[in-house]
C-alpha cells in the first residue's frame, strides 16, 4: 500500500471514529423511577430517599440543586439541553421529597449522569 492510500485508510478511520463518537452525545431516551431530594444529602447523608418534602424544598431554595435518586441508586442530575442553560430546581420543586417518574434522554460522562426531563409526575400512592 503506498503512503498515499494510507493516508486515505488512517483518514477514513478517524472520521468514522469521530461519527461514532459524537453519535454517543446525542442523549438515549430513558424513563426513570425515584425520589427527588437535595443533592447534598443525596451524597453526604448517603440518604435513600428524602427526610422530609419540607427538607428538600428548604434545601432546594438555599440554593442545593435537586436530584432524582433512582431506585438503582443512580443520581440523576437534571440539566437543561438549551444555550445559555438554566438551572432545573423551579421544574422539580414542586416534586421535592416525593416519588416521581421522569422521563426524557440521559446523559453520562465522567462517571455522572445528567437527566433532560421532558415528563415528570408524581407517582401514584401504593
Amino acid at each position: 500500500m503506498n503512503l498515499q492510500k494510507a493516508a486515505s485508510v488512517a483518514i477514513t478511520v478517524c472520521l468514522f471514529a469521530a461519527m461514532l463518537f459524537a453519535g454517543s452525545d446525542a442523549g438515549k431516551p430513558i424513563s426513570v423511577n425515584g425520589y427527588v431530594l437535595d443533592s447534598a444529602c443525596a451524597f453526604t447523608k448517603g440518604l435513600q430517599k428524602p427526610i422530609s418534602a419540607q427538607c428538600a424544598q428548604a434545601c432546594a431554595k438555599a440554593g442545593s440543586p435537586l436530584v432524582i435518586l433512582a431506585d438503582n441508586g443512580t443520581i440523576y442530575w437534571p440539566i437543561a439541553d438549551t444555550t445559555p442553560s438554566a438551572g432545573q430546581n423551579e421544574k422539580l420543586l414542586p416534586f421535592a421529597g416525593q416519588r416521581v417518574t421522569a422521563s426524557g434522554k440521559a446523559y453520562a460522562r465522567g462517571g455522572s449522569t445528567a437527566i433532560v426531563i421532558e415528563k415528570i409526575a408524581a407517582e401514584a400512592a401504593k
